[in-house]
């Protein structure tokens, strides 16, 4: 999605989105991808993602092996006329984002957590001892 000044409101802060009817550019069945910050701790590995007007009942988690998986919906509450908007730039639909998990972790006891807008999950590092003697013989 590319963001202009519009032409014919240069000195106005409006931008004009670069799309279809001033949606996001995509296809149906499409999803919108989720942003993402990981990070460890000392024994924890975090992900945190935005998700601003997201309930619990609309997001679901999955972790397979390595993979873990965010998947949820944003509803919008009503319909506006697309005459009618200015400037777009949420993204409302489906979304969702996998990722391989960098470290080794223990799967079953995950903790996540939904709270002012915000998804963490906290899963704990298996700690490695990657010392591993060698006896010559």
């Amino acid at each position: 999605m590319l963001l202009t000044p519009s032409p014919s409101q240069s000195s106005t802060p409006f931008l004009e989105i670069h799309s279809q009817k001033g949606h996001p550019v995509l296809a149906p069945g499409d999803e919108g991808e989720l942003s993402i910050d990981v990070f460890r701790t000392e024994h924890a590995l975090i992900i945190r993602a935005p998700m601003a007007g997201v309930s619990l009942d609309d997001v679901e988690l999955s972790l397979h092996a390595d993979l873990l998986t965010i998947r949820g919906t944003r509803h919008q509450e009503e319909q506006i006329n697309d005459d009618d908007w200015f400037a777009r730039e949420c993204y409302w639909g489906t979304f969702s984002r996998s990722i391989v998990l960098p470290l080794d972790v223990y799967q079953e006891q995950t903790q996540a957590t939904l709270k002012q807008g915000l998804l963490e999950i906290r899963i704990p590092i298996k700690q490695q001892d990657f010392h591993i003697p060698i006896h010559l013989r």
